[in-house]
């Protein structure tokens, strides 16, 4: 059944015209009136709706039942990725949303070759949110993942919450894995590097700040896999794949 978001409220019972990039969409699969698809807005659970009219900009569903379903992880994580060069980030953050990370922080860090500001990263973000719709529908996830402004890495460290945060570093003398084994599930951040990594400054700062340094392991990582292996490593150690 196809899968779409949608921005507005949605209730069982209701009529309503859905937004033209759906509609399009709706369009090109040739669906035809009668329909089936499921709807979710974000807030949780989903919605199977019948298609009540289509054309190449407009289409209408009237929604038929709710379904209180729910894919998310049992932890929160947040993944607070260093912005990578190219569309690496894209794929990050696809990835992230498909493995049941709850928020991403891009993260501008000394070796980030991507320098992100005013209008450029308002674009970015822009961008970044339709790519955490568009692996929100593909994944089952009714919940879209929370995307963060671009922010420095000093800005960030000093911000107060209740998340773990982990530095995943080769400095660090235990592996993410050999901590999880003996920790509870809980909140966290995980904090990914660039390309050539933080700096030490970068990285004492963020230590001093209570972040815990550990490893990926023997090898090193690259920047877009890190942080899409350390969500794997604790999904499957915390139960949540």
């Amino acid at each position: 059944m196809p899968r779409f978001y949608c921005s507005v409220p949605l209730a069982v019972g209701l009529t309503l015209d859905l937004p033209e990039a759906v509609a399009h969409h709706l369009h090109v699969l040739r669906l035809q009136v009668g329909a089936e698809l499921c709807l979710f807005n974000g807030d949780g659970g989903e919605y199977i709706a019948h298609l009540a009219s289509v054309d190449k900009r407009r289409a209408s569903v009237t929604v038929k039942a709710f379904v209180a379903r729910d894919v998310e992880l049992p932890y929160q994580i947040t993944l607070a990725q260093a912005l990578p060069e190219a569309s690496k980030m894209d794929w990050i953050i696809e990835k992230a949303v498909e493995m049941g990370v709850a928020a991403i922080v891009p993260l501008a860090a000394q070796r980030c070759v991507v320098r992100l500001s005013g209008e450029r990263a308002e674009k970015k973000l822009a961008h970044w949110q339709g790519v955490i719709v568009a692996a929100s529908e593909q994944s089952g996830r009714n919940r879209l993942a929370r995307l963060a402004p671009v922010d420095e890495l000093h800005q960030w460290c000093a911000q107060q919450d209740l998340h773990k945060r982990i530095l995943l570093s080769p400095r660090g003398g235990q592996s993410l894995a050999d901590w999880a084994r003996h920790q509870p599930p809980q909140a966290v951040s995980l904090m990914i590097g660039p390309e050539g990594g933080f700096s030490v400054q970068e990285e004492d700062h963020a230590m001093a700040r209570g972040a815990l340094a550990l490893s990926m392991g023997p090898r090193i990582l690259r920047t877009e896999t890190a942080g899409i292996a350390a969500v794997a490593a604790l999904n499957a150690l915390w139960g949540g794949l």
